[in-house]
């Protein structure tokens, strides 16, 4: 066994560990930081130049990490502001029987378009939608495979999605392109997806929950003015306006909702900020809103600063060679864009992390695209989306636990895989053609 082997054995047997045990993900991640240190150590490089090879990594990510404390505020202010059981309130009457699921589909997409996480949405028009169907003896399986499918849509192509920065961060690309083709390699798949909902849910019949709704009217003040941080959400980035700025606009807007509107103290309000959303505890609506705030996204943030630190030590060393050379051989019969869905697969496998999965896919196949855009959809269309279809995964598990489901409703979260099969298939077709 080569010392590279070697190095990279260790690190995924501590992943497993981690796994089979239920320690967090974080101390193996740190255990591989200090395997691949030693390794580059052992490769003659000195301890400074290790530690600087570690920042550099991180620093590839450092716009991330702000993104990141903004949406901590954005979602903690928009919560205790009214923003989102306005949101809320309002939808929930557009569901009509008999296209229930792909309301609930449409919905989730909304939702996490909005807000940019698929946690945030799972936790809040994910769970709505899982109380209607389970009230109404609705099929559990094919309403959260919906609610999968439109949350990890906003995962991937939000101006505020974590992923989608991540990816831009990396590549070095510009969100908004990168949005505007995500859009168009996922037309298809999202017009399948609709129809699929459509026909599977035939003869379905369900009614909004009425309770949910008076839960809403009797602890918030539903003025159209809460909707407003959603609404310069929106208009700022369509304006192309920088992400970190428009989430600032949103946070002022939905802080101020907060406290001319709802009645929250400043005080109140900077505590919620860092802490997020804390509603009377084992009550329905924290069930429905509890969360967000900066300190929710801390435990992520170290992650991705962990799992960055190790770009900066891959660019610098063969460590990862042999596996690239193995995957160069699939190329020429797969695509770039099929390597690209294999070495996803087996990195959010390994990983069972969707950041430090996409950080591994990048740095495997970076080589394989000259055109950085073209990586960056790759990336979304492949290991963004990959990343929750593996069961033992925090980007699938983490939601399916939320909405109180089984893991078998990955089988109905068509959006998942319609999205890498098609870009796929289009690719090889692409392909082919060249080659007459």
């Amino acid at each position: 066994m080569g010392l590279e082997t070697g190095v990279l054995v260790a690190f995924l047997v501590a992943l497993i560990v981690c796994i089979v045990t239920g320690t967090e993900l974080i101390y193996a991640l740190l255990f591989g930081m200090l395997c691949f240190s030693w390794y580059t150590v052992k490769k003659g490089r000195t301890l400074g130049n290790v530690v600087r090879l570690l920042l550099d990594g991180m620093a590839r990510v450092g716009n991330i990490i702000i993104i990141f404390v903004l949406i901590g505020c954005l979602t903690a202010s928009w919560r205790v502001g009214g923003t989102i059981p306005f949101i809320l309130y309002h939808s929930i009457d557009l569901i009509k029987p008999k296209y229930f699921v792909l309301c609930t589909f449409l919905l989730c997409c909304m939702m996490s378009f909005l807000t940019g996480t698929s946690f945030g949405t799972s936790s809040t028009m994910g769970v709505i939608c899982m109380m209607i169907s389970n009230a109404a003896g609705l099929n559990p399986m094919l309403t959260a495979g919906a609610i999968l499918s439109g949350i990890f849509f906003g995962d991937r192509c939000s101006p505020m999605s974590s992923s989608a920065i991540l990816v831009c961060s990396l590549t070095g690309t510009d969100i908004y392109r990168n949005i505007k083709k995500m859009m168009k390699t996922s037309l298809v798949p999202f017009l399948i997806t609709c129809i699929l909902y459509v026909i599977l849910a035939s003869g379905m019949t369900a009614d909004p929950d009425p309770t949910v709704t008076a839960l809403f009217e009797e602890n918030f003040s539903l003025n159209w003015i809460t909707a407003m941080p959603a609404v310069l959400m929106l208009l700022l980035a369509l304006l192309r306006i920088d992400v970190k700025i428009a989430m600032g606009v949103s946070i002022v807007a939905a802080s101020a909702a907060a406290v001319m509107v709802q009645g929250i103290s400043a005080g109140e309000l900077i505590r919620i900020l860092w802490t997020g959303g804390t509603f009377e505890k084992g009550s329905r609506l924290a069930a429905l809103l509890d969360g967000g705030g900066i300190s929710s996204m801390i435990e992520v943030s170290a992650i991705v600063l962990i799992s960055a630190s190790y770009s900066g030590i891959f660019s610098a060393t063969p460590l990862l060679s042999g596996v690239k050379e193995q995957l160069k051989k699939t190329v020429s019969k797969l695509t770039p864009f099929g390597t690209v869905i294999i070495t996803s697969v087996i990195a959010s496998a390994v990983s069972c992390n969707q950041s430090l999965g996409t950080i591994l896919t990048w740095q495997i196949c970076d080589d394989f695209y000259q055109d950085k855009e073209e990586l960056a959809i790759a990336l979304e269309n492949s290991v963004i989306l990959i990343a929750a279809l593996i069961p033992w995964a925090i980007a699938g598990a983490v939601p399916v636990a939320t909405i109180g489901a089984e893991m078998t409703c990955l089988v109905a979260a068509f959006y998942l895989y319609l999205v890498p099969l098609w870009n796929l298939c289009f690719s090889i077709y692409t392909a082919r053609r060249k080659m007459v």
